[in-house]
């Protein structure tokens, strides 16, 4: 391989490349052309013919700049990668600063169309001028109930950095930059990263992932304080805005931006929580496995069997190419793009983001992703699961103009746990009974973890804005109560909630976007669909392409309704949930056979 770290050069030569003040300049240019344009008319907002002209602009502008161009992107990827620079970080918010005044200038745009009369937005929707537009406008019809004035929405988009994005980033920033002495792999002694520390924490050697487990405790306790003045002003902020938009439960600007009903995702809450007894069970599975009563909280994710292998990088990407070779060759194609042109940031180190992404921007620019391998099995998986991302990004672009680019979280993640899936099946066909076990046990814990662990946090969410709501102020020992609550919930008696874990919401960055996590629970049990058409008839691989290629050209329910897949119904929900209750069963009885368990 070339690379191992990002090859930014596709963005820019350096972080002063002097080209970046000109893409500026570009940028802005651009935009307040736009908006000198659009910013004083009116007719666009009666004529669909001229609503049209002022769209196909737009979408101009939003495939070559948009708000900031190549400097955000390139400025926000160099932060991931080094955390607690300064100069970055007085970089990344000089560009958006930039970003949030164009984006305050130019969402007249956005918000006058969302103003249009329901009159006229069955007439502009009925336009076969606007055909190419349908459901970006439908899109922003639906938020229309909940958008203020545009001086009030300047004021709203101005306050985000300081309000939210910035806490957020204060506290993974103190996270990233600490390191402890803890016990490695090998028995010696070292200090490492929070990152590898995590990593840690998941090893079948007890002492290993105990002063892993300690050194983890260690950093949550000393930072918990912050965390408790991070999320409460997060919280309050989040609050502010729902009252000054009269939105009615905290979760619902999540179901808007996700093209999604609440009712949908109601039903998929109920259907999951009420089936909790199947990772009560599992965890009791492992308990017995690991031949204590208990599970220390942090023991939940060790790996159980006897895998020795260690999976290098380059041996993880030739299996996830053997596992994309046998779905499509374009898939392949894809993977040699991203490893060829250095889109992936391999491995762990001091100061880098923790865990994994893919991250994209205008559709005109790169995809990007973040490992931090450590040559674990998971760690194939997780290279697996974002170039999924990655390759749904990369084939909307060849279908979908820019308006429609992106995918919206309650169907973003259907393509990463499909592509994760089909790679674990490859390692599958190799293994013996005892590589079966370690692999279906592994399996096992990802899918809990995945769907009912997820669930769990989407209610403890819940809770945690209704209670935050109700009290004004939430100590960290509250906030710790309503997170072990809603843990217990899904894990059961089988593994114990403290001391320590009362401060793992620390570093649980998605409960800092809001109401994201249902979508993991969503995508994997809609991805297990797909994936079992695709073994019944391998050419059914074509509708999954049409899926991922879809982008936000319609809404979910429509997208996989012409799959044949019903997401309002709550039997479709049980019939994925059903596949991991017959897995665990099997998983017992193989654990029966090999002696395991009695």
């Amino acid at each position: 391989m070339k690379h191992f770290t990002w090859n930014l050069q596709h963005l820019f030569d350096h972080d002063t490349d002097p080209e970046i003040e000109k893409q500026r300049k570009a940028v802005i240019k651009k935009s307040y052309e736009f908006i000198k344009k659009w910013k004083h008319r009116k007719d666009y907002l009666r004529d669909p013919v001229i609503l049209r002209e002022a769209l196909d602009d737009y979408e101009r502008w939003k495939r070559t700049c948009g708000t900031n161009g190549k400097e955000g992107y390139y400025f926000w990827l160099r932060t991931s990668q080094d955390q607690n620079n300064p100069l970055l970080k007085a970089k990344h918010n000089h560009a958006e600063n930039l970003s949030k005044k164009i984006e305050n200038d130019i969402q007249f745009f956005h918000l006058r169309i969302a103003k249009i009369s329901k009159r006229h937005q069955k007439r502009f929707l009925e336009s076969p001028s606007l055909r190419l537009y349908k459901h970006f406008l439908e899109r922003i019809f639906a938020e229309s109930r909940y958008v203020l004035s545009e001086p009030e929405e300047k004021i709203l988009n101005l306050k985000t950095s300081p309000s939210h994005s910035n806490w957020v980033k204060m506290t993974s920033g103190f996270l990233s930059k600490e390191v402890r002495m803890v016990v490695r792999e090998d028995g010696k002694r070292d200090t490492l990263s929070f990152a590898e520390i995590l990593s840690l924490m998941n090893s079948q050697k007890k002492r290993v992932r105990d002063t892993a487990s300690k050194a983890f405790n260690d950093i949550m306790y000393q930072y918990v304080d912050v965390a408790e003045a991070e999320i409460n002003a997060i919280l309050q902020n989040k609050k502010i805005d729902d009252d000054l938009r009269k939105i009615p439960r905290p979760d619902l600007t999540r179901h808007i931006n996700d093209d999604i009903d609440s009712t949908i995702v109601d039903t998929l809450v109920k259907t999951v929580s009420d089936k909790f007894d199947i990772s009560t069970r599992f965890y009791a599975l492992k308990a017995n496995l690991m031949k204590v009563k208990r599970l220390k909280y942090h023991e939940r994710n060790v790996e159980l069997g006897t895998i020795n292998k260690t999976y290098s990088f380059q041996e993880s990407v030739k299996l996830v190419y053997q596992a994309l070779r046998s779905l499509d060759s374009e898939f392949v194609e894809l993977l040699t793009r991203f490893i060829d042109n250095g889109q992936f940031d391999v491995y762990p180190r001091k100061g880098k983001a923790s865990g994994a992404f893919c991250a994209h921007h205008l559709i005109s620019q790169p995809t990007y992703i973040l490992l931090n391998h450590t040559n674990k099995l998971r760690d194939v998986l997780t290279l697996a699961h974002e170039i999924g991302h990655g390759i749904n990004n990369e084939i909307i672009k060849v279908k979908q103009h820019a308006l429609n680019f992106g995918t919206p979280t309650s169907t973003a993640e259907v393509a990463s746990t499909f592509m994760e899936d089909f790679v674990l099946q490859k390692i599958l066909e190799k293994a013996d009974d005892e590589l079966k076990f370690s692999i279906m046990t592994t399996k096992l814990n990802d899918e809990v973890s995945t769907i009912f662990r997820q669930i769990a946090c989407y209610q403890f969410e819940q809770e945690l804005h209704q209670e935050f709501r109700r009290k004004c102020y939430l100590s960290k020992e509250d906030i710790g109560q309503l997170f072990q609550k809603h843990m217990s919930a899904y894990m059961g008696n089988a593994v114990e909630q403290s001391p320590g874990s009362e401060n793992w919401w620390v570093y649980w960055s998605h409960i800092r976007s809001f109401f994201y996590v249902y979508s993991y629970a969503s995508g994997l049990l809609i991805s297990k669909s797909l994936q079992n058409s695709v073994k019944e008839n391998p050419r059914f691989i074509k509708k999954v392409k049409d899926f991922l290629s879809a982008g936000l050209s319609d809404s979910p329910e429509a997208i996989f309704k012409k799959l044949g897949i019903d997401i309002t119904d709550r039997r479709f929900w049980e019939k994925g949930l059903a596949e991991i209750e017959t897995l665990l069963h099997e998983t017992v009885m193989l654990s029966k056979k090999l002696g395991k368990i009695r």
